[in-house]
Parts: C-alpha cells; sequence; structure tokens
C-alpha cells in the first residue's frame, strides 16, 4: 500500500435551507471548515443515455477522522470544493482510527 498523503486542501460543504422571500425555501451550501485530503480517481464507466453518453469518475478522499456528532466529520450528502471543482459525499467509512475515506463523485457546480 502506497504511503497517505494528505497534500490538498478541500472545503467541507453542508446544505442549509434558505428562505426564498416568497414563503418556501432554496439550497444554499454553507462551508464548514478546511480539512486537508487525498484526493484518488477510481475506474471511470459510461453510461449511455438517449441522444447522448455521460461518464462518471468517482473518487476516494481521505481525511483525518473526526469523533463521531463533529461537524468536522463529513457525512453522505454534504461536499467538498476544491475551488471551481465539487465532489458530492456518497458515503463515509473509518480507514482505521486516524483516517475516514469518503466515496465521492464529482459534479458540476450550480
Amino acid at each position: 500500500m502506497s504511503a497517505l498523503r494528505l497534500n490538498r486542501p478541500l472545503v467541507l460543504e453542508t446544505s442549509v435551507r434558505v428562505a426564498d422571500g416568497a414563503g418556501g425555501f432554496a439550497e444554499s451550501w454553507a462551508a464548514l471548515g478546511q480539512v486537508w485530503a487525498e484526493l484518488r480517481p477510481g475506474s471511470g464507466r459510461e453510461a449511455g443515455g438517449e441522444e447522448v453518453t455521460l461518464t462518471q469518475v468517482p473518487y476516494r478522499i481521505t481525511v483525518r477522522a473526526a469523533p463521531q456528532g463533529n461537524e468536522r466529520r463529513p457525512r453522505a450528502g454534504q461536499r467538498f470544493r476544491d475551488g471551481a471543482r465539487v465532489f458530492a459525499i456518497l458515503a463515509v467509512t473509518e480507514r482505521d482510527d486516524l483516517y475516514l475515506t469518503c466515496f465521492a463523485r464529482e459534479e458540476e457546480p450550480a
């Protein structure tokens, strides 16, 4: 196994509901803080749709572990931001006592 290198700063974001002024709500994203991570792409795949081909590349993002309930512990439904790049977190698991592995996919920012 290669050595772990947390060499990329990512911003952990969570979704928040913001009043839209018309009695409803809109989704926005709030930064929870910066984490250092190792970002590794997985195997890409191609999915055919009607008149369009879609490609997806899953990512494994490793970060330092944080205790359960800590707002700096990533959760599914949150996302990481690296400048204009956005990685939606699909699942999180413990790699060991010191690190978490986040399974994510890159998305186009809204």
